[in-house]
């Protein structure tokens, strides 16, 4: 039961971050600058938290001042991109077409590097890619269902700044301990930000509240039960239900957000989707 109310629980936290992004932007409750800062902000507290909650309490300030030193400045300006190029990007996305866009550069890029450090592909997993990669072509090619192409690779963008930072932290033996001062070191660059951008920061009560949900749950929270439920899984399997975050994203979005499905959607994803799906099952054991 915990491997699946911790996976079920990430999973579905994954998919609200575009949500709440997306809610937040498209009523102009926020900007994407102020709630980038906000989410960073509300991210780093709540793991704080966390780290507090679960050591013993004679310990606790000791290991959380442990925990906001850990990680490293280049992981920390990765998880900053990510963060910049997921709001921005969602300026001109529907939450389900940001949701695939992101998840499908995540798991491309990630293949990319394992290509570039000497890993050899085999057939499936080269027919995988090459498939997904068409999906994602056929996904913003010029048309009437095309997402705005700037977005679209904003949103790229941010699912190679994801990917790096998770490959980074591959070999790391406490990885909510890292994450915490990952999140930690990204403050000054929130700072950075919300100094640029302040003549159009723009948050309103309740776009406020949603970047502090972004940030406090379904990302540090979700981050906290998604490495808690990894432990139950190989890897090959945890990147396969990663797959689900753009379909419960778009379930979501229909449902709550009201977006249309198009056919062009339905086909793209099916393509991207799949093809990751077979470039993982694929893989080399």
């Amino acid at each position: 039961m915990k491997a699946i109310t911790f996976t079920t629980f990430a999973l579905v936290a994954f998919a609200f971050n575009s949500i709440l992004c997306r809610l937040a932007l498209r009523g102009d409750e926020a900007d994407a600058a102020g709630f980038t800062a906000v989410r960073l902000v509300a991210g780093a507290v709540a793991l704080c938290l966390i780290r507090y909650v679960v050591s013993a309490r004679r310990d606790a300030l000791t290991t959380v001042r442990a925990s906001a030193i850990k990680g490293t400045w280049p992981s920390a300006l990765f998880l900053f991109a990510y963060a910049v190029c997921f709001s921005f990007g969602y300026l001109n996305l529907t939450a389900a077409t940001g949701a695939l866009v992101l998840f499908g550069s995540v798991q491309m890029s990630m293949i990319a590097i394992a290509i570039g450090k000497g890993e050899r592909p085999t057939a499936f997993e080269w027919c995988g890619l090459v498939v997904a990669v068409a999906g994602l072509v056929y996904l913003v090619f010029p048309g009437l269902d095309a997402p705005p192409l700037l977005s679209s690779l904003l949103m790229a963008a941010a699912g190679m700044a994801w990917a790096i930072y998770t490959y980074r932290g591959k070999g790391t033996t406490d990885a909510i301990a890292d994450t915490t001062g990952n999140f930690v070191r990204t403050l000054p660059f929130a700072a950075i930000l919300a100094a640029v951008f302040y003549p159009n920061l723009n948050l309103t009560p309740r776009g406020f509240v949603l970047a502090l949900i972004s940030g406090a749950i379904t990302s540090g929270v979700g981050y906290a039960f998604w490495y808690a439920a990894l432990k139950y899984h190989n890897s090959t399997r945890a990147a396969v239900l990663q797959l689900a975050v753009p379909v419960i994203a778009a379930v979501i979005a229909i449902v709550w957000l009201g977006e249309a499905m198009t056919v062009t959607f339905v086909v793209a994803s099916a393509m991207i989707l799949g093809g990751i799906g077979l470039t993982i099952v694929g893989k080399k054991p």
